[in-house]
C-alpha cells in the first residue's frame, strides 16, 4: 500500500483510497489465494445487483402485462432474455476487467470524444425516464398503505442519496444487496398462486409466437426490460470501481450467471402470479400497483402485501443503480473520475450527478400535475433504440486486440453474441411495426 500510494501521490484517487480503500482491500483479499468461497464472496455484488436491478417497477410491469394480458403463451421470452442478459453482462464485465475502465470511459478512448458524449446523451435521456418509473413505484408500493406520493418520494430519495454519498463502497453494496433479497417474495407470490406447473414448464421451454401486435409489443418490451441499457452500462462501470481484473473473472462470472438466473425466475413468478389469477379472471392492468391491488381478491391479502414489499423492494434498489450507473456514464463521458470508494472531496462531479438525478425524478414524481406516463414511455423508446446500439459497441469492444489484448472475445463466443444481437433487432424491429 505504501509502494502505491507512493507511486499514485498525485492523484486524489490514491488519496481517497488511503482513507476508505474497501475496494483495494477487495482486490488484495482475492489476490491471496483463499478458499474457492472466500474468492466468491470477493467479488460478490456485480452480478447480483446489475441483474436484480433489472426487475424494476417498469420490468414487474411488464412482466405482470404479460401474464395477465397472455397467460402462459408467452413465457419462455424470460428465460430468453436471462440467457442473452447473462450473454452481455459477461462482455461487459470482461471489458471492464480488461481495461479498467467503464463503457463511456472505453467509447471516448478508443471512438473519440464525440462518440462518448452522444453515448452519456443518449443514455442521459433514457435513464432519467427510468429513475423517474422508479420513483412512482416507491410511490405506488407506499400507497398501497395510504403513504402519499409527496412523502413516501421525497424521504426515499433523502434515504438513499445518503447511503450513496456518505457510505463507503462496502456499505453501499451491502445496503443494495439487503434490499435486493425483497425481490425473493415474488417467488412465493408465484407458488401462492397455484398455477398450472405443467403449462408453466412447457410454455417456458417451448416458444410460441404471438398471434397480435400486442403480443410482439409484449416480447419486446420484455427482452428490452430484462436486458437495459442502463443495466449494461452499470456492471461494467461498477465491476471497474470493485477492482474486477481478468484474474477473477472465473468467480464473477458466478456471480453473474447466480444474479441473471435469479432475475429470470424472479419475472417467470412475477408472470405466472399473474397468469394464474388476473389472466384467468379476464382482469387488464396498467401497472405493477394494478397487479397487487387485483390480486387480493384472487390469491389473498398476503399475496398482495408480498407483491406490495416486493415492489417496493425493487423501486428502492432501482431508484439507486440507475442514478449511479447515469452518474459514472456522465463522469465517464467528461474523462472525470467516478467510484463509490472515494469520498465527495475528490469526487464531488460524480456525487453532483446522482443527487442531481435524484432531486430531480424525485421532484417531478411528487407533482400530480406531471404526465409520468409519456415522460416514461419515452424513455422505453430511446431504450429500444439505444439497446441494439450498445450491445453492437459491446461485441466490437470485446472483439477488438487493440483494447482487449489477449483477453480479446473468442469467435465462438463472438458468433453466439451475434445471434442474440439479431433476436434483439428483429424484437425491436417487430416493436417498431406492431
Amino acid at each position: 500500500m505504501r509502494n502505491f500510494l507512493r507511486i499514485h501521490k498525485h492523484t486524489p484517487h490514491s488519496v481517497s483510497h488511503s482513507k476508505r480503500g474497501i475496494a483495494a482491500q477487495f482486490a488484495r483479499f482475492r489476490a491471496t489465494g483463499l478458499s474457492a468461497f472466500a474468492a466468491f464472496l470477493a467479488v460478490l455484488g456485480p452480478g447480483l445487483l446489475a441483474g436484480l436491478s433489472d426487475d424494476d417497477p417498469a420490468g414487474i410491469t411488464t412482466y405482470s402485462v404479460l401474464g395477465a394480458d397472455h397467460g402462459y403463451k408467452l413465457l419462455w421470452i424470460i428465460p430468453a432474455s436471462t440467457l442473452v442478459l447473462i450473454q452481455f453482462h459477461l462482455i461487459a464485465v470482461r471489458i471492464g476487467a480488461a481495461t479498467g475502465k467503464g463503457f463511456v470511459a472505453i467509447i471516448r478512448e478508443h471512438w473519440g470524444r464525440v462518440w462518448g458524449y452522444l453515448a452519456v446523451i443518449g443514455l442521459l435521456f433514457a435513464n432519467f425516464g427510468t429513475i423517474c418509473a422508479e420513483y412512482a413505484g416507491i410511490s405506488a408500493a407506499a400507497g398501497l398503505v395510504g403513504i402519499p406520493s409527496w412523502v413516501s418520494t421525497p424521504v426515499a430519495a433523502i434515504l438513499i442519496s445518503l447511503v450513496v454519498v456518505l457510505g463507503s463502497f462496502h456499505r453501499v453494496e451491502r445496503v443494495l444487496l439487503v434490499i435486493s433479497s425483497t425481490l425473493a417474495l415474488y417467488i412465493i407470490d408465484g407458488i401462492l398462486a397455484a398455477p398450472d406447473w405443467s403449462d408453466v414448464w412447457h410454455y417456458s421451454v417451448i416458444p410460441h409466437l404471438p398471434t397480435s401486435h400486442l403480443g410482439w409489443i409484449a416480447l419486446a418490451a420484455t427482452l428490452g426490460t430484462t436486458l437495459a441499457p442502463w443495466g449494461l452500462a452499470f456492471i461494467q462501470s461498477y465491476a471497474v470501481d470493485k477492482k474486477i481484473t481478468v484474474a477473477n473473472l472465473r468467480w464473477e462470472r458466478v456471480d453473474v450467471i447466480i444474479g441473471s438466473l435469479l432475475t429470470g425466475v424472479i419475472g417467470v413468478a412475477i408472470a405466472v402470479a399473474c397468469a394464474a389469477t388476473l389472466n384467468k379472471s379476464g382482469i387488464k392492468i396498467n401497472d405493477a400497483s394494478d397487479a397487487a391491488a387485483a390480486l387480493q381478491p384472487l390469491a389473498g391479502s398476503f399475496a398482495t402485501v408480498l407483491f406490495g414489499v416486493g415492489l417496493l423492494g425493487a423501486s428502492l434498489l432501482a431508484a439507486a443503480i440507475v442514478p449511479l450507473a447515469t452518474a459514472y456514464s456522465i463522469a465517464e463521458g467528461i474523462g472525470a473520475p467516478a467510484s463509490l470508494d472515494l469520498d465527495s472531496k475528490h469526487f464531488q462531479f460524480f456525487y453532483a450527478a446522482f443527487i442531481v438525478l435524484t432531486v430531480a425524478a424525485a421532484s417531478i414524481v411528487s407533482l400530480p400535475s406531471i404526465p409520468l406516463i409519456p415522460l416514461i414511455y419515452t424513455s422505453q423508446v430511446v431504450n429500444a433504440v439505444i439497446l441494439p446500439l450498445h450491445v453492437i459497441a459491446l461485441l466490437l469492444l470485446a472483439r477488438s486486440a487493440k483494447v482487449m489484448g489477449v483477453s480479446r472475445l473468442g469467435n465462438g463466443a463472438s458468433i453466439l453474441a451475434g445471434i442474440s444481437i439479431a433476436l434483439i433487432l428483429a424484437c425491436v424491429i417487430a416493436m417498431a411495426f406492431s
